[in-house]
């Protein structure tokens, strides 16, 4: 179901949101590559699940998002209240809650497909066979 803008709830809950999809996806895929050990996984996940991962995984999702989507990933980008980690670029941290706002909309609308077909434009397979290879 689409809700409209006044009905969702704020980009700070839907990125909160959005970034345990975002790290679920993540580590169901690492886990269905055949990682088993705990150190392993985290390793391979870190790159991805970062502020620099996620955006550069927004920056892939970006021309693909609907306009609805667009809006949400543009009000998340700019809202003011963000905690940036002291290791994350501003930018890097504001498109990682973009992409983080979008993902908790979809999943807040229970649209799982739709997930799935921006995660797998955000991480390549072939970013999937390198992030595994260095861990």
């Amino acid at each position: 179901m689409d809700y409209k803008a006044s009905e969702l709830p704020s980009v700070a809950a839907l990125s909160f949101l959005g970034d345990a999809v975002h790290g679920l996806y993540v580590r169901r895929m690492l886990v269905g590559r055949g990682l088993g050990r705990s150190g392993e996984l985290n390793e391979a996940a870190r790159a991805l699940v970062s502020a620099e991962g996620q955006a550069e995984q927004a920056a892939r999702v970006l021309p693909h998002l609907y306009e609805r989507e667009h809006d949400v990933y543009r009000r998340a980008y700019n809202s003011g209240h963000l905690n940036r980690p002291r290791h994350a670029s501003g930018a890097d941290y504001r498109a990682a809650t973009g992409l983080e706002a979008v993902l908790g909309m979809l999943a807040y609308e229970e649209k799982a497909a739709r997930i799935e077909e921006l995660m797998r434009l955000a991480i390549p397979q072939e970013q999937k066979e390198t992030e595994i290879e260095r861990s």
